[in-house]
């Protein structure tokens, strides 16, 4: 895997800033191993979870291994010093897995263990337990994490209930993300309901419980949602209305408090556009959405205290479904996961202004999500 030369157009919506994004330097630590995984759908014909060095000076990415035990690992997190990866296996039946990371290949640790739901889409480790979030059965679930890094049984599940305006997409509750927020408690993203839930997970017991649900927009389809780095908002990303929604955390009563929208596409753009994963730079500057259909990055600038976003460019992915981003503070980097044309590009990040500029692509079959260690 090398890369294929700068290219892509930007559409601007706006003016430039003055400040430096990101942090580190831009080499990303050059003498530091950098290592990155990939999930993808097997049933699409991708390679299960794919391990890969990652260049710091250029951000190519350089396969090491794959493997395909676990069906459609669609979604990846490292557990706590990366030792340990973990991956819902997002099929009918739902379960997670986790592999030792530290040989070129991943390697599975033990059997994949039940979830409780159907079509769990997302997972996080947090508190010493696994929290997935089911889509197709509409809820989250709980698992203790052992010694070893393996998942226990189920401990706690919460199940949703609810559904939103739109018949095809929204007939029952869709949990799509769930989300540790900075004082501990989850945060969980349901796009048949239009709602955002905050749950508190017991650290000794593994339980769920429901503190409150947030309402959004009807038939917006919200979908995902990141932190600003200092605690105090949050961006919800919606799927079936593409835009995103800047909410204020009010970490005492664990409420979300919706304080505007933005929209991410024109209003008569041509074509279909599903916003699908976002990322907010460490320094709570710009945060960057991934908007399928369009095939594009769509990049806002933050003010001052991240309470109101500006979008200022629209910059093609260079690939088709763009499913999945992540930033590299290390390396003023983005990631994105083409999930239809099958690989992972990188772009330099403008450290004044944002936008994002492609630098790099690797192949990738159906891939679904990508992390950085």
């Amino acid at each position: 895997m090398t890369a294929t030369g700068r290219s892509g157009v930007v559409e601007r919506h706006g003016g430039r800033g003055t400040r430096t994004a990101g942090s580190g330097d831009a080499d990303g630590g050059a003498h530091t191993v950098r290592r990155a995984y990939v999930g993808s759908f097997t049933s699409a014909g991708g390679l299960g979870v794919t391990a890969a060095r990652l260049d710091p000076r250029t951000g190519a990415l350089t396969p090491t291994g794959s493997t395909a035990e676990v069906a459609d690992p669609s979604f990846l997190a490292l557990g706590p010093g990366g030792a340990v990866l973990y991956a819902v296996s997002e099929t009918d039946e739902g379960a997670v897995a986790a592999f030792d990371t530290t040989g070129p290949a991943p390697r599975l640790l033990g059997a994949p263990r039940p979830v409780g739901g159907s079509g769990p889409t997302h997972l996080a480790h947090t508190a010493g337990h696994l929290v997935t979030a089911h889509y197709g059965s509409g809820g989250v679930s709980a698992l203790p994490v052992g010694a070893d890094g393996t998942p226990g049984p189920v401990t706690g599940l919460v199940r949703h209930r609810g559904s939103g305006p739109d018949p095809e997409r929204q007939s029952a509750p869709h949990a799509h993300q769930v989300v540790p927020a900075p004082d501990g408690s989850l945060l969980t993203v349901d796009l048949g309901t239009d709602s955002v839930r905050v749950c508190a997970l017991d650290p000794a017991t593994g339980g769920l419980t429901v503190r409150g649900e947030t309402a959004l927009r009807p038939g917006s389809g919200p979908r995902h949602l990141a932190f600003h780095p200092s605690g105090a908002y949050v961006y919800v990303l919606s799927e079936l209305a593409p835009t995103l929604t800047v909410c204020r955390w009010e970490a005492r009563t664990g409420a979300l408090v919706p304080l505007g929208d933005v929209r991410l596409r024109p209003p008569r753009a041509p074509g279909v556009g599903y916003p699908s994963a976002l990322a907010v730079s460490p320094d709570g500057r710009f945060v960057w959405a991934a908007v399928r259909g369009d095939d594009t990055l769509a990049v806002l600038e933050l003010d001052g205290d991240g309470e109101r976003a500006r979008p200022v460019a629209a910059v093609p992915t260079g690939g088709h479904w763009p499913r999945d981003l992540t930033y590299d503070p290390r390396g003023r980097r983005l990631y994105v996961a083409h999930e239809r044309s099958g690989d992972v590009t990188w772009f330099d990040v403008d450290p004044r202004t944002g936008v994002p500029s492609r630098a790099g692509a690797a192949p990738a079959p159906a891939a679904s999500c990508v992390v950085l260690a």
